[in-house]
């Protein structure tokens, strides 16, 4: 690690000890100062939302994108918080986070060589990284043999070499070891699970990001009301290994709470097409978002034109 990680990272580690509801009051301020002072990306925001809600009024959009401005200073105080969980046991005590129907997932793992979790920038996909710690249930814990180095999350790189450390150390933090092998970046992420093909991986994997700027590889979709680019790398991968695919959602259940839930796709991607598996996890995504449209990252620069 560079220096600047190391200084960054023992100030997070020092703040993410405090209590969340600290957190929180300072994410109040921070989404003021984003939406008000420096009104970070408000013209972003507000095309996203007025192309995604063609038929809502100006108030009704506007009234999102406020919303959105404090659930982004919600996802900032969660993460800083996030990080101070080394110990998996204050992240179970604050149940940040719950699964709903672990069932779906269960089943999936228990029939698949693999399964193919396919996330979003829905609620707070910084938390992923204690899904491990998630399940309450007093008779156990999620499927037998379901190791942290089995349990992968892909990342894509960013352009600071002190940031990429910084968040793929917050990231995983509850399974945060020296030898930890289940933090994969998107070019790797195929050369990964082929050489540890004898090996019953779960790879979660962001899926709704725009494709890359000279990526030849990405299919066509209809999203909330807009023809959009999408990458495929998770379908295609799943497909190539006949894995199960299952669409995930941290549900928003109220401040500082949580719910995991899935949905499955396809019990056995090799049977469908790429393009029929992107169809439905942006069908179920769409759905989450019109439930709850301030959740979703309106940010994000994700229909380039």
């Amino acid at each position: 690690m560079i220096v600047g990680t190391v200084i960054i990272l023992c100030l997070m580690r020092a703040l993410g000890k405090l209590p969340l509801g600290f957190h929180y009051a300072f994410g109040r301020f921070f989404s003021w100062v984003m939406k008000d002072v420096l009104r970070y990306r408000r013209d972003v925001v507000m095309t996203n939302i007025s192309r995604s809600f063609p038929d809502k009024k100006y108030k009704e959009l506007s009234e999102i994108a406020d919303e959105f401005y404090r659930h982004f200073g919600r996802i900032i105080a969660e993460t800083v918080w996030f990080g101070g969980c080394r110990n998996p046991k204050r992240l179970r005590q604050r149940r940040i986070v719950e699964y709903s129907n672990i069932d779906v997932f269960e089943k999936a793992y228990s029939q698949s060589p693999g399964v193919m979790v396919m996330t979003s920038h829905f609620g707070n996909w910084e938390l992923l990284g204690g899904c491990l710690n998630y399940d309450y249930r007093p008779e156990g814990k999620l499927p037998e043999g379901l190791v942290p180095d089995d349990l992968i999350f892909v990342y894509k790189p960013l352009k600071s070499r002190m940031w990429d450390e910084i968040m793929g150390s917050n990231r995983c933090a509850p399974v945060r070891r020296l030898d930890y092998k289940g933090y994969i970046s998107t070019e790797n992420i195929l050369r990964h699970v082929l050489e540890n093909k004898d090996r019953k991986l779960v790879v979660n994997m962001l899926s709704d990001q725009c494709p890359y700027r000279d990526s030849l590889a990405n299919l066509d979709v209809r999203f909330l009301n807009q023809e959009t680019k999408t990458m495929f790398g998770g379908a295609s991968l799943a497909r190539k290994l006949g894995w199960s695919v299952l669409y995930a959602s941290l549900y928003p259940m109220g401040k500082g709470h949580y719910e995991w839930r899935f949905s499955e796709i396809c019990p056995d991607a090799s049977e469908v097409s790429a393009q029929e598996i992107m169809d439905e996890y942006y069908k179920l995504l769409q759905k989450d978002i019109e439930a709850v449209p301030w959740c979703y990252l309106w940010s994000h620069k994700r229909w380039k034109r």
